[in-house]
């Protein structure tokens, strides 16, 4: 399915994927220290200098390459409707083990930076997980778009550090793609989200028209 599904962006890069799952380690033992270590003094230092170097091999310009005409001084644009926790640090990883156009499940767990309350998932990074799984399913469904709306129902509290399962159900009408998806702990269900975007098919949608990675400078 992968690979007959539409693409909405660049795919990130292979270091780019490992970089992320590392940061977001990293970022949960820092926040679990309890004293300061003479590590993130390092760390800090060694930040630094590699900001400089990563900020001199970049395009100068922020805004998303879009469009065939795209300025190759412009930022590459990624793709968002698959798996952006695998790339991007700041978003959930979570894991399909079924998806179709009606229904889909997998599995996700919650580090701690994701934390709110004491040994619980903050409930603005659920809000994003429901978006995640759902527009990823419509995305794969090839009918997607603009949102309409997004509610969250709170039931139980959700804890990080432990695996949780979801299940979504996707129904689609002429203009309107309806989701609603569930968090479940085993048999409990602790929170829903329901979603409702326009549907649109792939080729109406403005991020098919990103701009390619440009060639590497040798």
């Amino acid at each position: 399915m992968a690979q007959d599904r539409p693409r909405y962006g660049e795919q990130p890069l292979a270091q780019t994927v490992a970089a992320a799952g590392a940061i977001r380690r990293l970022t949960g033992l820092v926040l679990s220290l309890e004293h300061e270590h003479p590590t993130v003094d390092a760390m800090l230092t060694q930040i630094a200098e590699w900001e400089s170097e990563l900020a001199a091999a970049i395009p100068p310009d922020p805004t998303p390459r879009m469009g065939p005409d795209g300025d190759e001084n412009q930022r590459v644009y990624l793709d968002h409707a698959f798996d952006i926790g695998a790339y991007n640090p700041c978003f959930p990883e979570y894991t399909f083990d079924h998806l179709d156009d009606e229904n889909a499940s997998g599995r996700v767990t919650f580090p701690v930076v994701f934390e709110g309350p004491p040994g619980l998932v903050n409930g603005g990074y659920l809000a994003v997980f429901f978006d995640c799984v759902t527009q990823h399913q419509s995305c794969a469904a090839r009918r997607t778009g603009k949102t309409r709306s997004l509610t969250v129902t709170f039931r139980r509290p959700t804890p990080i550090l432990t695996e949780l399962r979801f299940d979504v159900v996707r129904t689609e009408s002429e203009d309107r793609v309806t989701s609603t998806a569930r968090l479940l702990r085993d048999d409990e269900v602790l929170c829903i989200g329901e979603f409702n975007t326009v549907a649109t098919a792939p080729e109406r949608l403005s991020v098919v028209e990103f701009g390619k990675r440009r060639a590497a400078r040798r």
